[in-house]
């Protein structure tokens, strides 16, 4: 019996990781069905993000289908910037570090309004960054 009873702990951390496992796969399969109209997307645990055209659309995970989804036009956007660890990062392509404890994009608009989009890795974070620079640069390009 008292053997049984060891083995209880274990049982339940295998059932909440089991349970944390399916609520993520969920997230992942209701990304996948967001995705499907854009043309370049990213997702992790801290937020969705899709580009179609000059729109980008971000919001937070969920199970049935992102929430909280914004929408703002290239076109809109002032500024963009890289942060890590609450620095703006101006040349990502100089000493870049391979982990930061927050990291994210932010998209600033001629009225200040400051737009975060959150992200899980630097290398991701960096990539995107420079994709929305060649094509805010591109946009402005064509107006």
């Amino acid at each position: 019996m008292e053997r049984g009873l060891l083995w209880l702990p274990l049982l339940a951390i295998f059932i909440g990781l089991t349970w944390a496992g399916w609520r993520e796969y969920k997230k992942v399969e209701a990304y996948q069905r967001w995705a499907v109209d854009f043309d370049r997307h990213k997702y992790d645990i801290y937020a969705v993000l899709g580009q179609k055209g000059d729109r980008l659309t971000w919001g937070k995970p969920t199970r049935s289908q992102p929430a909280e989804l914004q929408t703002i036009s290239l076109r809109e956007i002032e500024t963009i910037q890289l942060k890590l660890d609450r620095q703006v990062i101006t040349d990502p392509s100089a000493v870049m570090p391979t982990s930061a404890k927050s990291i994210s994009i932010e998209l600033v608009t001629p009225t200040k309004t400051v737009f975060n989009i959150p992200f899980t890795e630097v290398s991701i974070a960096v990539n995107w960054f420079c994709y929305l620079l060649s094509e805010q640069a591109r946009q402005d390009r064509t107006k």
